[in-house]
């Protein structure tokens, strides 16, 4: 383990830090039917418009970069702790101006 920042790591560090992980889970998994919710409803409404929902594409790509920085939290592969305790992340990439169905 690399002590870079020159503070110790406890048990108790370690102990919060997995709190903190267990809680992101429990909101990842929440996110899981969130997303599966928006899918769901994205093609149903293409089915009946034949267009996609814009505001829900939005939506669906910033609850996919959310859910992105929490798994990255909790594998400990990023020190900032996600939403609520830092803003809501940018999106990690924008999503693609024209849907194909190949």
């Amino acid at each position: 383990m690399n002590d870079t920042e020159g503070t110790k790591l406890t048990r108790g560090k370690i102990g919060l830090r997995l709190l903190y992980s267990l809680l992101y889970l429990i909101i990842l998994e929440v996110l899981k039917v969130v997303i599966q919710v928006t899918v769901l409803f994205q093609f149903v409404y293409l089915l009946i418009t034949q267009k996609y929902s814009e505001p829900l594409k939005e939506f669906s790509n910033k609850v996919a970069t959310y859910a992105y920085r929490i798994i990255r939290y909790a594998t400990l592969n990023e020190n900032e702790k996600p939403f609520p305790f830092h803003e809501f992340p940018k999106e990690v990439e924008k999503p693609d101006e024209q849907v194909l169905f190949d």
